[in-house]
């Protein structure tokens, strides 16, 4: 059979060869033909959310080189043969030196060049700042809003606009691209044994023509397809839909951090959870409950202290040290470690040191280990710089897939019209597909959601204004 190619496969088939054609034969093209146009319409929507996701996210994706060599001067500094200063000289001379500001928390390096870095607030406004930790000097102030990768930190989760519905979008577009994949894998499943250009290889012979736009947009997305959805998959977690419905299933199955994580007490009635309080927290304990200091029986601890006792329980650095908020709140030590088997999460008594919460890597359940092995490769740290590289290669084939979409579209488009693929002609097999999709959309609250806007859309407008439904045609 010959290779099918993206057009209407149901015009290659004479009346004639319909009537003798088995009910299962006929339904083929009517399926390719319905699974085309879903194809269609999803790339035509969210095509352009993709290129940005993809183009932010690969810069994003070498964070510690570019700001390594941005901000070089407040990252590094020149080793003096002094001892290094304790944590809480540093905190007192941030108090002397810069009244008003407040220290959240420090992040200590496991660089002996490097400097310490602590968050802060300075007349309201979250800032980053800098230490000499022989010197106790400031070597810079960063405003977290503003920094190079904040910028394309924001584009990559709230598309530079911010809010709920900017992140809602993005996580539209990454459920709808998850669809525009298994639907692209079915429409470049190969008809024939034999067809090897066209689907393992691109046909490049003349280029410019539909064919060899086809072949750019099919042949590399048939290639990077897993990477893609592996891509996806491992962001989805930070959505604020389908991420919530996980963290829950997954706090709820204790798939994610174990029943048995608070050492000192029974679970915690308080509302408060970990990613509230504490910064750099693994996900997998991002909502675990936070306990709380027996406040008054001691003088609260000093930081150095607490340092002592993430080194005597053997925290790996980096990591940061939370300080506590109010009179019964928590120090908390967090390592979200670019090795992830190093994770750790605790939370002491600011009175006694008492470890009242102590979760390791390997304290998480099956779900927790996975998604935080997920966030390590959907970041690039999970394996150095091989694990950018691909995540770049995977990127840059995303840009190139859309484009070629779009130039293909174009080269096919009729005037005054869409362009869209036609509607098949078998009912039932338009039916079926929409009940797939619809079963997807439970999956996806957003894209179920979607799918009932989209079909309200073409029943009650579309379908009744003459020049919208002259555009929409085939």
């Amino acid at each position: 059979m010959k290779r099918m190619e993206y057009n209407n496969p149901s015009s290659s088939s004479s009346p004639a060869s319909k009537t003798v054609a088995s009910s299962a034969a006929k339904r083929t093209p009517y399926l390719y033909q319905a699974v085309w146009r879903w194809h269609f319409y999803a790339g035509i929507l969210i095509a352009p959310f993709l290129v940005i996701l993809a183009f932010s996210g690969a810069v994003y994706l070498f964070k510690p080189q570019i700001e390594g060599y941005l901000y070089r001067d407040l990252l590094q500094i020149q080793q003096p043969a002094s001892p290094r200063l304790s944590a809480d000289e540093l905190l007192d001379y941030v108090k002397r030196e810069y009244p008003g500001t407040a220290i959240t928390s420090f992040t200590f390096s496991d660089d002996s060049k490097a400097a310490v870095k602590m968050s802060a607030i300075r007349s309201g406004t979250m800032s980053t700042m800098y230490a000499n930790p022989y010197t106790a000097e400031i070597t810079g102030i960063l405003d977290n809003d503003k920094t190079f990768t904040s910028y394309f930190k924001k584009l990559h989760s709230q598309l530079l606009i911010g809010g709920t519905w900017a992140n809602r979008l993005v996580e539209l577009a990454a459920c709808w691209a998850v669809i525009l994949v298994i639907t692209g894998l079915y429409l470049w499943w190969p008809r024939s044994k034999s067809a090897v250009w066209g689907t393992l290889l691109p046909r490049l012979s003349k280029p410019g023509s539909r064919r060899f736009w086809r072949d750019l947009h099919a042949v590399p997305a048939f290639w990077l397809s897993i990477c893609m959805l592996i891509l996806i998959a491992t962001g989805l977690p930070w959505s604020g839909v389908l991420g919530g419905q996980i963290s829950k299933l997954a706090n709820a199955t204790h798939t994610s951090y174990p029943p048995y994580a608070f050492s000192f007490m029974g679970k915690p009635e308080s509302v408060t959870v970990t990613k509230e309080i504490a910064e750099h927290v693994p996900w997998a304990t991002e909502n675990l409950p936070v306990p709380a200091s027996a406040a008054g029986r001691y003088l609260p601890l000093a930081l150095q202290e607490v340092r002592d006792i993430a080194d005597k329980q053997r925290i790996e650095l980096p990591y940061t040290i939370s300080l506590p908020q109010g009179e019964t709140g928590v120090y908390t030590i967090s390592s979200a470690h670019t090795r992830p088997v190093h994770n750790a999460t605790l939370h002491i008594d600011q009175y006694s040191g008492a470890v009242l919460t102590d979760v390791r890597f390997a304290d998480y359940g099956i779900l927790g280990k996975a998604i935080t092995l997920g966030i390590a490769l959907h970041e690039g740290r999970l394996f150095g710089w091989v694990n950018q590289l691909l995540g770049l290669i995977t990127c840059i084939g995303i840009v190139l897939i859309a484009v070629s979409s779009y130039v293909m579209w174009r080269k096919r488009k009729p005037q005054g019209r869409l362009g869209a693929p036609g509607r098949p002609e078998d009912r039932r097999t338009t039916r079926v597909l929409l009940l797939i999709m619809m079963l997807l959309g439970l999956l996806m609250p957003l894209v179920g959601l979607s799918l009932i806007i989209v079909l309200l859309l073409d029943l009650l407008i579309i379908r009744r204004i003459p020049s919208l439904k002259h555009w929409f045609s085939a």
